[in-house]
């Protein structure tokens, strides 16, 4: 196994070691980069090599900082990173170099991580195919002509040509979880809370986005998770966490798994899909768990109202800036535009009735969970598709409406606020990756993860390298 492929864990145990240097990791990861990045277009605005490998040598040198020290990560370009542009694809941002670290960024530094870059996304991360006018688009490592999903899919780019060994994420409404899919990686939504966002503007209403870890396994996830994760005194909101890393596997056998599919019909899905996501029902079942299929749980459209309520909400108060002034404006996607001029007509009681039925569905869940210890739905309900389509309009039929309506099935888990891994499921006739959502209750992160890590052990689907790279 080449050194860029070789698992986060098993890196840090030998940097810490001193079986291998910063420096040596740097000089494999950025020849990874300069392989593949011209290709797949994963990781921007990378700081002179020369300063990275003066970077690592300093890493070298230094007493260990901790858990990620001299590693090199890329860090998701809706971050702020010191000294590294921070655009979040907007041409707005273009030329904005912040002086100062994010949270998520600040503890991974203090972590010991090498900061070589950004990760491309969406413009501010809005929808699911990573494109933009600042950096372009990101393309699928096992096809280029298709997209490789988003709004994290940079990140999940860079993990799945070995370009990095972890990757921070963030997830509205699938933007950790599909990306994980498409690339055959791993990522994590955890508990609404457990890991803080940026200390700045409400910390308080609009609780439906957060930060994440993603990785080529759950074992590599708890790593990340463990830096990133735990209160911050500033926000009101904050989850304790214990450590997990190192993960261990648990014992899945008679654990009870509820499978949801595509919701009673209510999620169309593409030919194929379905088929490739019982297939990890199935290593589920051959590591012990005992699966059952579900009907809905809760009216589909009712989780849709007010899940689209509440992200046109909280998307308009991100954007009521540059909505107010023309020439800002006018450099917005049509998405953007049209999404916070929702969100801005909104009435208090329009957000509170949308909470309402939020509040219902977490209760129908929290039932749910007293009998099942995960549900299971699609992390994807199409195929990646062409890199040069904006969106998908339609789905087996099914027009979509919106620009995201086609990510439906990502939100369920997203409204609650639950925690949610996204595994690799396989590969479908096209030799194209699916994944699967594995999701629990609030506070089941680390049991998740356990229970990830068998799915890992029996599968290894991550170890099936994109084959042009």
């Amino acid at each position: 196994m080449t050194l860029t492929r070789q698992s986060a864990g098993a890196l840090l145990a030998d940097l810490s070691a001193r079986r291998l240097s910063a420096e040596e990791l740097m000089r494999a990861t950025l020849d990874r980069v300069v392989a593949v990045n011209g290709t797949v277009n994963a990781i921007v605005a990378m700081p002179d090599a020369d300063a990275l490998m003066a970077a690592a040598r300093a890493a070298d040198a230094a007493p260990r900082r901790g858990p990620l020290h001299g590693l090199p990560i890329a860090v998701k370009d809706l971050v702020n990173v010191a000294g590294l542009p921070a655009t979040q694809g907007s041409p707005l941002l273009a030329d904005f170099v912040p002086k100062t670290d994010d949270l998520i960024a600040a503890r991974m530094r203090a972590a010991g991580a090498i900061f070589i870059g950004k990760t491309n996304v969406p413009e501010f991360g809005l929808g699911s195919h990573t494109f933009n006018p600042v950096y372009g688009a990101t393309v699928n490592p096992y096809d280029p002509a298709l997209s490789c999903g988003g709004s994290s899919g940079g990140a999940a780019v860079a993990l799945a040509t070995g370009m990095v060994a972890l990757a921070d994420g963030s997830d509205m409404m699938g933007s950790l979880r599909n990306p994980a899919a498409w690339n055959n990686v791993y990522g994590f939504r955890p508990s609404w809370g457990l890991v803080p966002s940026e200390p700045e503007g409400d910390t308080f209403l609009h609780q439906i986005s957060t930060l994440g870890p993603m990785a080529r396994s759950p074992q590599d996830i708890a790593l990340l998770l463990d830096v990133i994760a735990g209160p911050d005194p500033r926000q009101p909101h904050g989850v304790r966490h214990d450590p997990i890393a190192p993960l261990r596997p648990c014992d899945p056998k008679g654990m009870r798994i509820g499978w949801l599919g595509d919701w009673g019909g209510a999620y169309p899905m593409e030919a194929g899909v379905l088929d490739c996501c019982k297939g990890a029902l199935t290593a589920l079942e051959e590591i012990g768990c005992q699966v059952e299929p579900l009907t809905p749980p809760f009216p589909a459209e009712s989780i849709w109202n007010s899940w689209t309520t509440l992200r046109s909400w909280k998307v308009a108060a991100g954007l009521a800036t540059a909505m107010a002034q023309p020439d800002q404006r006018a450099k917005l996607k049509d998405s953007a535009v049209w999404e916070a001029e929702c969100g801005l007509a909104l009435s208090a009681m329009e957000v509170h009735r949308a909470s309402v039925l939020r509040s219902d569905w977490f209760r129908r869940a929290a039932a749910l969970f007293e009998e099942y210890d995960a549900l299971v739905l699609p992390a994807a309900q199409v195929w990646p598709f062409d890199a040069n389509q904006p969106w998908p309009q339609e789905i087996d039929g099914h027009e979509m409406d919106t620009y995201h309506r086609w990510m439906e099935a990502m939100v369920p888990v997203s409204l609650a606020g639950l925690p949610c891994l996204a595994a690799p499921a396989g590969f479908g006739a096209q030799g194209l990756p699916m994944g699967v959502q594995i999701f629990g209750p609030r506070g089941s992160d680390a049991r998740l993860l356990a229970l990830g890590a068998a799915y890992h052990e029996a599968t290894g689907w991550p170890q099936r390298a994109p084959p042009a790279m």
